[in-house]
């Protein structure tokens, strides 16, 4: 019975170990994830999603409109010179625009993981925040506005693609209708020179009757009718993580200007409370001076 008492205290002092390794383990883990920044993180992967689907299905959408204007619309290069260069001119923005934004996004997701930081050990008392980091919080938020404003735009433009391709899809869906009523489906037409895609005097310049129908029914012109949705859709997305972003800055920049004036108040109370003990501590000395 003497040998059993130690071993069964020896077991005792090791569980008692082990539950607290345990405990410690589980409190950092939990220390770890409340300064995990949800929202910019939330804002960080919709900001991902949507430059990833804009940039890719614009790049290719932007491709596939070009082989389909040079098979069906404009068989001589020089007439759509202007537009090979534009789309090419496109195509390298959407380069800079993925590579830049990927950065931004880290850049954004950064600071708030830096001000979630702050604000906690602010509200603590064990950290002050310099006007350098409010600054900066001040600096990404005007930053994001300003983006914000330019994918607006950007949005809008990725409309006119999809706009011009919903009116060729209706006109040939109005053609293979039996309720359509339409007599001489030969007179039915789209010319995209009005639209400024090619030059004028381009040949064909438009597609008519039974040609449009086969011009519908190509994987050039399914792929990027669907691929520019898609970007219009990323684009959109894009704004609404910015939008995300700039109320989250927003948000961080209020929360880091309050903790310094509360923590300003206290810095005055603490040495008002110091003052009024040195000086009560005084008045005691003089009264014990004065009996003695």
């Amino acid at each position: 019975m003497d040998g059993t008492k130690p071993a069964m205290e020896s077991n005792a002092e090791e569980t008692q170990d082990e539950g607290q390794e345990s405990k410690g383990c589980s409190e950092c883990c939990l220390k770890c994830l409340g300064g995990v920044p949800y929202a910019s993180l939330v804002a960080t992967i919709l900001c991902f999603s949507g430059v990833a689907l804009f940039c890719g299905c614009g790049h290719v959408a932007l491709t596939g409109t070009l082989t389909m204007l040079e098979n069906h619309f404009s068989r001589v290069t020089s007439d759509h010179a202007t537009l090979a260069t534009v789309i090419q001119i496109f195509q390298y923005i959407i380069y800079g625009i993925a590579s830049f934004f990927f950065i931004y996004a880290i850049l954004l997701l950064g600071e708030g993981f830096y001000t979630t930081s702050a604000i906690k050990k602010e509200l603590q008392s064990d950290f002050k925040t310099t006007v350098c980091g409010r600054c900066i919080t001040a600096f990404f938020m005007f930053l994001t506005y300003i983006f914000a404003l330019v994918f607006i735009a950007i949005f809008c433009f990725t409309a006119i693609p999809v706009f011009l391709f919903f009116n060729m899809w209706n006109t040939c869906a109005a053609m293979r209708s039996p309720d359509s009523n339409i007599t001489s489906p030969a007179s039915i037409c789209v010319d995209v020179r009005q639209y400024g895609l090619v030059a004028m005097n381009a040949t064909p310049g438009k597609a008519c009757g039974a040609t449009l129908g086969d011009i519908c029914n190509t994987s050039e012109f399914y792929l990027s009718y669907h691929l520019y949705i898609v970007a219009l859709a990323g684009a959109g997305a894009t704004v609404i993580a910015l939008i995300h972003y700039l109320m989250i800055l927003a948000a961080n920049w209020a929360y880091l200007k309050s903790a310094v004036s509360t923590h300003e108040y206290q810095d005055i109370k603490t040495k008002d409370d110091q003052d009024l003990e040195a000086e009560a501590r005084s008045k005691e000395g003089q009264n014990s001076s004065s009996y003695s």
